[in-house]
């Protein structure tokens, strides 16, 4: 009897036990949910990051470990519903639900998944998912993808999106997926030119779908590209002829391969293609893995609904990080732009196949979330995404964080500022003057499209901006004073320091509209420099941006009206530019730069009169001439324009489809504007 009790009080306490740790999971389990759901938040709202993915994933991992151990999932959950945006505006129900795709960072469950069936590997782009329908060849609405169910309707705001055609040739019902994304390249020059605080391209983008005015958001150069046909009533069923068909009615839709008999070198060798494209930075948008398909679409279709998965739909493959404990040596403050920013310097480690020595921190508010100390705190490193350094976590905190009370650079006394939209504490130098706030646009100087200096990255330009040597354009064409010094730094050597000098002899000579784009003028990329100087000479540009009144720079004409007939430019662009070359420092540092330059200008004058007086569009592909470039040459040198788009003051469409029912074709005939073929151009104009 004494036995027995002894063993059911053993029982009960082993009960009680169960029921505690049960507990616990629970208690773990809410925890979790409730980090995961506002980092989740912040990162489809474009706010700042709340945690890093890597951190996102391992409690991602650990909460469906836990539901699987306790076989309950708990409301709000993340792993049984699709994160959600909160695009403000009208509310719209999707037609085919836009479901999450499950998730691998493990090439054999790739292969497992694919079943030996074919497959397509694409890129996995890091934007603001939009939903796109099309009814009788016109767009009907754009909807973003909400919490997979119910998005807000954006369809106000298509035009100022690139990639979004307001007509197509098919005239059935289609529903296509997109991703609206910013290029790396169109964020960086974003940032230098608005001066506000984004984390990156992704934040920007989604927080732009906020903006009312879609001028406003037109500046951002947001593009949309297709990742998938939803729905259309032309019988495809293959996955990659349905993208081929997107791609023919003139959608950009993502980069993509195929794999016929997926097997782990098969797969492993595409992944590898598309891996090196991010570690050499060959693309040019961010992206947070890849995704899988079967190209089957109608096989596709028969999984099951798994919490918020369909189970055949896709599969998203992410990098597996790889990480790696070091201690940290310093925190180093870098001015650039308008922020001043903490970079991790620490013990060097090797990171995917390279040596890792310093990670940017962000800002103050991502040093605190981190816990961030001072020399000695041990921390744990990462290259996300295969590419960038971060700082995923202190594991360790020794000393204390400082924030510096003086810009490094000119040592002007520095200010926090707390953005009124996300809350992000930034540091910034209080000198408006600063040089250090030129590095963004001294490396858009120095690159390929610009000046094209090579040898001379930002790192490097930061370098010699903290050094004192660099402050406006001009003075790199004096850094051949510091050649010895140059030579003595380390990671140079004397081989570099001449290399350097002698890519800036080269850069001595430049084309007019390289140089224009190298000054950083806002919302004067490549195109709109060519634009101008086909239609102005570099020196009649800037005397009329300047020209004089009764007073030194008075405005004789308002700046958006200066510029605004040259085709392809338009009041915003002709403000801008004449803005710039009206102000007075910027005029005085671009006369500098000139002492140094021999600018070779394009002749802008007609060589002949056969198209003077005309426009003309020309669409489709040509054959007589080696493209459009080299037709709309002819027609400027005889005296024509030529315009993008049909209006009233077209005078011809060249297409040698004349029959086509593209767009562009029923425009004009909507107008009454003839349609000829490039044979019927030549034996008009070219005779």
């Amino acid at each position: 009897m004494f036995g027995q009790s002894v063993f059911f009080l053993y029982l009960r306490r082993q009960k009680k036990k169960a029921i505690v740790k049960m507990d616990d999971k629970i208690l773990r389990m809410q925890q979790l949910i409730q980090e995961l759901n506002e980092a989740s938040n912040a990162y489809y709202n474009g706010r700042p990051e709340l945690m890093t993915d890597y951190e996102w994933d391992q409690r991602f991992d650990e909460l469906k470990r836990l539901e699987m151990e306790t076989g309950t999932s708990l409301t709000d959950s993340p792993t049984q519903r699709v994160s959600e945006d909160t695009i403000t505006g009208q509310k719209e129900e999707h037609e085919f639900a836009a479901l999450s795709l499950a998730k691998t960072k493990k090439t054999d469950e790739l292969v497992k998944w694919a079943e030996g069936r074919p497959i397509w590997i694409s890129w996995k782009l890091d934007g603001l998912t939009l939903v796109v329908t099309y009814d009788d060849g016109r767009l009907t609405k754009v909807v973003t993808r909400g919490n997979g169910h119910i998005g807000t309707n954006i369809t106000h705001l298509s035009e100022a999106i690139s990639g979004i055609p307001t007509e197509i040739a098919d005239k059935g019902h289609i529903v296509i997926r997109g991703e609206a994304v910013i290029s790396y390249n169109d964020f960086e020059q974003y940032i230098i030119e608005s001066g506000e605080d984004y984390a990156n391209p992704r934040n920007l983008a989604s927080g732009s779908l906020s903006v009312k005015d879609p001028q406003d958001i037109k500046d951002r150069h947001i593009r949309w590209i297709p990742f998938t046909l939803v729905y259309t009533e032309n019988d495809i069923n293959s996955w990659g002829a349905r993208m081929d068909w997107l791609d023919s009615l003139g959608f950009n839709t993502v980069e993509r391969r195929m794999v016929s008999s997926p097997d782990l070198a098969s797969v492993e060798d595409v992944i590898n293609v598309f891996t090196k494209e991010v570690t050499s930075k060959q693309n040019p948008f961010p992206v947070d893995g890849l995704v899988v398909c079967y190209d089957d679409t109608d096989y596709a279709q028969t999984g099951s609904v798994t919490g918020h998965h369909a189970t055949r739909a896709g599969l998203a493959f992410k990098w597996q990080d790889e990480a790696a404990d070091t201690i940290l040596k310093e925190v180093e403050w870098s001015c650039a732009a308008s922020t001043i920013s903490p970079v991790a310097i620490f013990k060097p480690v090797e990171l995917e196949g390279t040596t890792v020595k310093r990670a940017s921190l962000c800002n103050i508010s991502e040093c605190e979330r981190l816990g961030i100390g001072g020399e000695g705190t041990h921390i744990s490193v990462i290259k996300a995404n295969k590419i960038i350094p971060k700082v995923i976590a202190v594991t360790n905190c020794v000393g204390t964080f400082t924030v510096p009370d003086t810009c490094p650079v000119c040592h002007a006394p520095t200010q926090i500022v707390i953005s009124e939209a996300s809350g992000t504490k930034t540091l910034r130098c209080t000198n408006p003057d600063c040089a250090a706030k030129q590095l963004k646009k001294l490396a858009r100087f120095v690159s390929k499209e610009g000046m094209n200096i090579d040898g001379i990255s930002e790192q490097t330009l930061s370098k010699f901006i903290n050094l004192g040597w660099i402050s406006e354009y001009a003075d790199i064409y004096e850094l051949r004073s510091h050649i010895l010094e140059l030579s003595r730094m380390e990671g140079f050597g004397e081989k570099s320091a001449s290399n350097i000098m002698r890519s800036i002899d080269k850069s001595r000579e430049v084309e007019a509209h390289r140089l224009l784009y190298a000054l950083n003028i806002p919302l004067c990329g490549l195109d709109v420099c060519k634009r101008l100087l086909s239609a102005y000479s570099l020196d009649d540009l800037v005397n009329e941006a300047i020209k004089q009144g009764d007073d030194l720079f008075a405005m004789q004409v308002a700046p958006q009206d200066v510029f605004a007939h040259v085709n392809g430019i338009g009041p915003e662009k002709s403000a801008q530019f004449v803005t710039w070359f009206r102000d007075n420092g910027n005029l005085a540092r671009y006369r500098r730069l000139l002492s140094y330059l021999q600018v070779n200008t394009p002749d802008v004058s007609a060589s002949g009169d056969k198209c003077a007086g005309l426009t003309f569009v020309i669409t489709g592909d040509v054959h007589h001439y080696k493209n459009r470039n080299e037709l709309k040459a002819y027609i400027e040198s005889q005296g024509g324009k030529v315009a993008s788009a049909v209006s009233g003051s077209t005078s011809y469409l060249i297409n040698n489809d004349v029959t086509s029912t593209s767009g562009k074709n029923k425009k004009a005939q909507q107008l009454g504007i003839p349609i000829i073929s490039e044979d019927e151009f030549i034996s008009k104009y070219q005779q």
